[in-house]
């Protein structure tokens, strides 16, 4: 039997990088996944792959996670099609890098949107079918950042670091619901988040995807008894 055979997966910031590899080992362990991000063709791609590899089940559902009705459809949408709501993966994310001094308030609103706030409201939105049901996991992944003082990331930290803090709060407020909550804070990802980043470290010495969401899967795919609430994840040739 398949590691997630039966369960329902939503995953955010699915249609690249980290979220679309977690999506497809989701998938290809059995579990059928509702795809969210903002471009829907990035996520037609995504669920073609799908079912392309065996018939898996996945629904694509173009969202934009800042706005809280957009992640409320989402996960009605999820509910309604697929009949519950198993895990949640919290993947959507940006990231810009400078010195403080070099940035303004402004310029900071986009991380806070997406990075938290809208991670703690895909959530919320989550818990009434989670706590209906009795069981349920959660991974926010994060980043190294919330642990390792990087210069130049001081709001990407923050944002990160508010991630952290908040999924360890809301494990304890779920202790005993039959609902986990972990983080996942990788290191350096060779995604196309870099692509427009300058004097980055070197991207054949990131990890992979694949790493993450091999990671992602030990998470979710623990037995109702254990919870991995934190797991840090990095690069093996010294960079973070």
């Amino acid at each position: 039997m398949k590691a997630l055979e039966g369960k329902v997966a939503i995953v955010t910031g699915a249609g690249r990088g980290i979220g679309r590899a977690i999506a497809l080992a989701f998938a290809a362990e059995g579990a059928a996944v509702a795809l969210a991000s903002r471009s829907r063709s990035d996520l037609a791609e995504v669920a073609g792959e799908i079912r392309a590899a065996g018939g898996g089940r996945a629904l694509a559902i173009p969202t934009d996670v800042t706005n809280d009705g957009a992640v409320e459809a989402l996960v009605e949408q999820t509910a309604s099609d697929f009949k519950r709501v198993d895990i949640l993966v919290t993947a959507a994310g940006t990231a810009a890098f400078a010195s403080l001094a070099d940035t303004k308030p402004a310029d900071w609103d986009v991380m806070l949107s997406v990075n938290l706030r809208a991670a703690m409201v895909c959530c919320r939105a989550v818990l009434p079918t989670m706590l209906r049901q009795g069981e349920g996991t959660i991974v926010n992944v994060a980043s190294i950042a919330a642990k390792r003082a990087l210069p130049g990331s001081a709001v990407y930290t923050a944002t990160k670091a508010g991630l952290l803090g908040f999924s360890r709060v809301l494990a304890e407020e779920l202790r005993n619901t039959g609902v986990r909550v972990g983080v996942l804070m990788p290191g350096a990802v060779d995604t196309p988040l870099w692509d427009t980043v300058g004097g980055t470290p070197p991207r054949d010495k990131m990890l992979r995807p694949e790493d993450v969401a091999r990671a992602a899967m030990l998470m979710a795919a623990l037995p109702p008894h254990a919870s991995l609430e934190e797991l840090t994840l990095l690069p093996s040739g010294g960079i973070l």
